[in-house]
């Protein structure tokens, strides 16, 4: 056997990284339309600010970390100089950033200030990706980093809503029900599942049709250009979390209503009927956990590369992102639980060092053991959470 040295992404399949990427950008490419013909100009300007930054970014750190031995600053100004470097610049280092970038603008809301998008995605490139050596070398998602960062510092500054959508109504449809999920029977009658489906409602640019984004998950999964393991885990445990908390959220709520009675001056503000279909459905379909299963936890970078290792890290973002939902302060948690995730991956693939490259049963059983635990912690938490017309 011979070894070969190499920088990661690891890929055990006869795929190139280049091919890998460009199907990337293709299943990104129906959703990045969507955005930017939904929002107009509002949405393009963040694209392309985001592209810009990025690009520039990854060039300009890219020439001193692979600066050539022994030449001098002022030789990068001559043709010699110049060809030194670009050899060293290859088309790997324009989609990466490209997808990052694309990916960075998406989970923005459209109408953004210029300078919140191009902060997030200097800070982005510089810390989640270039301070580690580059393509191949970072642990963070540039992406998730950069919308972390500019959510924190300039939270007040994201407002939903200041593109193509029509939100006259109310807010995004986390913001409804977040703290209270009795009032997805209003929500409801606000943005239907269909509207979820279908995108027709305020949010991050990328992340609110779901239809286009399953497109792009087919296109991906098809071409093998996207680890499905990730992807599922990531989804299945928020969708298990989702289903307890929906059943106690209904029963809760059930009750509340059957204990009022007949007194329409309190029952008549929340007469809005929903069951646990409803719930369930409508939490699947908002925010941007189909956006972040399919395109950010799949990063083959930033994620581990054992089998058991990716199923660990996709359920572990998908109950970091059902904790900050249901339990944090924040209505939406994927950025978050994605660069959490992204911590442990190497200490996954430590675990897993030297051992078999396959599941067992004892992996299994204390996977499953933890989604009782924080199925019990989060049940408990929405229970204290469900109201009647604003009273508990």
């Amino acid at each position: 056997m011979k070894l070969v040295a190499q920088s990661a992404p690891y890929i055990r399949k006869p795929v190139s990284v280049k091919r890998m990427m460009l199907d990337v950008l293709i299943a990104l490419a129906p959703v990045l339309l969507f955005a930017c013909i939904q929002n107009g100009w509002n949405g393009i300007y963040v694209v392309l600010i985001s592209v810009a930054a990025m690009l520039v970014i990854e060039l300009v750190c890219h020439m001193f970390i692979k600066w050539p031995s022994g030449m001098k600053f002022k030789e990068l100004f001559s043709k010699e100089g110049f060809l030194k470097v670009k050899q060293q610049y290859t088309i790997n280092n324009i989609i990466a950033p490209l997808i990052s970038a694309i990916i960075y603008a998406l989970i923005l809301p459209a109408g953004c200030n210029w300078y919140v998008v191009l902060i997030g995605a200097v800070f982005g490139m510089l810390i989640g990706k270039m301070i580690f050596g580059g393509l191949g070398s970072n642990i963070f998602n540039p992406a998730a980093t950069g919308r972390v960062f500019v959510g924190v510092c300039f939270g007040s500054k994201l407002i939903y809503g200041q593109g193509g959508v029509d939100v006259a109504a109310s807010g995004t449809p986390l913001a409804i029900v977040k703290g209270n999920l009795g009032m997805v029977g209003q929500a409801l009658s606000e943005y239907s599942l269909l509207d979820l489906f279908l995108g027709q409602i305020p949010g991050s640019m990328g992340e609110v049709c779901a239809l286009l984004i399953l497109v792009g998950a087919v296109y991906l999964f098809v071409r093998r250009s996207a680890d499905l393991r990730a992807c599922l885990s990531m989804i299945g445990s928020f969708a298990i979390i989702t289903l307890v908390v929906s059943i106690v959220a209904y029963c809760v709520w059930n009750n509340q209503v059957n204990s009022i009675g007949d007194a329409p001056a309190v029952v008549q503000p929340w007469n809005y009927k929903w069951n646990v279909f409803d719930l369930f459905m409508y939490e699947m379909l908002s925010g941007g956990l189909l956006f972040g299963a399919v395109f950010m936890i799949t990063d083959p970078v930033t994620s581990p590369t054992t089998k058991f290792g990716r199923i660990a890290f996709g359920a572990m973002a998908g109950i970091i992102t059902a904790l900050v939902r249901y339990c944090g302060a924040y209505p939406e948690g994927v950025a978050f639980s994605i660069l959490i995730a992204n911590m442990f991956a190497p200490a996954m693939d430590h675990l897993m060092r030297g051992k078999a490259n396959t599941y067992n049963w004892k992996q299994i059983l204390g996977l499953s053991l933890v989604m009782i635990v924080i199925c019990l912690i989060v049940g408990f938490s929405v229970a204290s959470q469900v109201q009647i017309g604003g009273v508990a």
